[in-house]
């Protein structure tokens, strides 16, 4: 079937069910040397997603953002957070421009080989799952879904449809981090006990109790989709463009933005599985706003890789003393002491300078993903440790953009971030989210069933229920 007839054809089936129809895999197109690309998101890191992966050899040929840049006036042109959308759409003055990524797929379909999500948390899984059914590969920017079930669903869909996938913690594509991962299932430490992961972040407002007052909406902004599959409230400039991560409909907190980062190397290495129990402690959260710092405790099972007793995790986030100044609408932070373990984990090295620690029974590994300069600790020595082979490929030029390039066009099999990875760790991270909203409470988790038991009144946190129009048809 040519192209050309199979366009005529699919743009009358998608007008009948947009979720349900599924387009011709690209892959089953034979294999691509310059696959094409849409990038759904382009201020900030959307451009950045768009920029790498037009060098990784994409062809960008549309481009989808509530903001339409060609609508700015030029005093709103001059306002430094919208200046990436703006030259994003010069960058790329070809590329088919939409604000609905819905219409997008409508108007593109075949045309589109591949997708980058680089939108707030929010949409997702809309944005992601939608071109998985139609046979697209898709890039999603971290944490992979704002829920728990809209990850499972993602993992199944790219299980379902064999597309390339590649979620955007980028520190997962380095050298230094798939050797540490190496030598940690080597032994290197022994078994794992423990991890401890922490950030300074947030660094943008949380911890507030209602929405601003609402302010008039600017002509270039397309309010209506920027809510999208969310509840509404009335636009103002300090949810969008950036401050919606300290917002619970629209993002996920530092939890959310930092962990899919931050604790990457050790769930890697360690490949825990699905967390028994859930703990979190919190300062500053609301009913519509993330805490400005937290801690939070999962627990696992004995595997392979942990000892005998099982596998905690610890997480670490936000400025000890601070607070959400409503007339700023900012944090405002009273010293520099952000949420860490206790110091004497990191044996002398100062905790600012890194992001994890390690801990296993003869040993530990201390751990930046953005700087190959680790540690390993060791109470007996290495002596007589056998270092192991390379067990993990390594992605071209430590470009996590061009090893998706090289699964879509079939020079390995898949990136290493791909969505049967990254969807149950994102799983793993959210349920951590919801530990912050219900602090102080052991929550256990079924994975099976996607509950915590005896808490049915939580099952919305699980899967959210979605505006009229965005119901999703798997």
């Amino acid at each position: 079937m040519s192209r050309r007839h199979f366009g005529k054809l699919s743009a009358t089936a998608i007008a009948g069910s947009a979720f349900s129809f599924h387009i011709l895999p690209s892959h089953a197109r034979g294999n691509l040397t310059k696959p094409t690309v849409v990038g759904i998101g382009t201020g900030g890191k959307g451009r950045v997603d768009i920029t790498h992966c037009d060098e990784a050899g994409f062809h960008v040929v549309g481009l989808v953002d509530t903001a339409d840049a060609k609508r700015m006036s030029s005093t709103e042109r001059d306002v430094k957070r919208l200046k990436s959308v703006i030259e994003t759409r010069e960058q790329y003055p070809d590329a088919a421009f939409f604000t609905d990524y819905r219409e997008m797929y409508e108007k593109l379909g075949d045309k589109v080989d591949a997708v980058i999500v680089s939108t707030p948390d929010h949409h997702h899984f809309h944005a992601s799952a939608m071109g998985m059914q139609r046979g697209k590969h898709v890039y999603c920017q971290k944490p992979l879904t704002h829920g728990i079930w809209e990850a499972r669903v993602l993992t199944e869909l790219a299980k379902k449809h064999g597309v390339k996938t590649q979620m955007g913690n980028q520190a997962h594509a380095n050298d230094h981090m798939r050797r540490c991962v190496e030598l940690i299932r080597a032994g290197v430490i022994g078994p794992v006990r423990e991890a401890h992961t922490w950030t300074n972040r947030p660094i943008w407002p949380q911890g507030f109790a209602k929405p601003p007052a609402k302010e008039n909406m600017p002509s270039w902004l397309d309010w209506e989709q920027w809510i999208g599959p969310a509840p509404e409230v009335g636009y103002n400039a300090n949810i969008a463009p950036f401050a919606w991560r300290g917002w619970w409909d629209y993002g996920t907190g530092a939890l959310g933005d930092m962990a899919c980062h931050i604790m990457d190397m050790a769930y890697w290495a360690v490949d825990p599985g699905v967390p028994a129990t859930v703990k979190a402690e919190q300062q500053g959260a609301t009913e519509v706003s993330p805490p400005i710092n937290s801690k939070v405790l999962w627990e696992f099972a004995a595997n392979q890789y942990t000892s005998k007793k099982g596998f905690k995790y610890f997480w670490y986030d936000g400025y000890l003393d601070a607070e959400f100044d409503r007339d700023t609408w900012a944090l405002i932070k009273h010293s520099d002491e952000f949420n860490h373990p206790n110091t004497k984990l990191l044996d002398g090295l100062p905790f600012q300078q890194f992001g994890s620690i390690v801990i296993g029974e003869e040993g530990k590994l201390i751990f930046n993903r953005r700087h190959g300069n680790w540690f390993l600790h060791s109470r007996a020595g290495v002596d007589g440790f056998e270092w192991p082979d390379q067990t993990i490929a390594r992605a071209k030029d430590q470009d996590p953009y061009k090893e998706w390039f090289d699964a879509i066009t079939g020079k390995i099999d898949q990136a290493e971030s791909h969505f049967g990875q990254s969807g149950p760790f994102a799983e793993t991270v959210l349920l951590g989210v919801i530990a912050q909203q219900n602090p102080d409470e052991e929550l256990e988790w079924d994975a099976k069933e996607m509950e915590i038991v005896g808490r049915p009144d939580l099952k919305k946190l699980v899967q959210r229920d979605y505006r009229k129009g965005w119901k999703f048809k798997g």
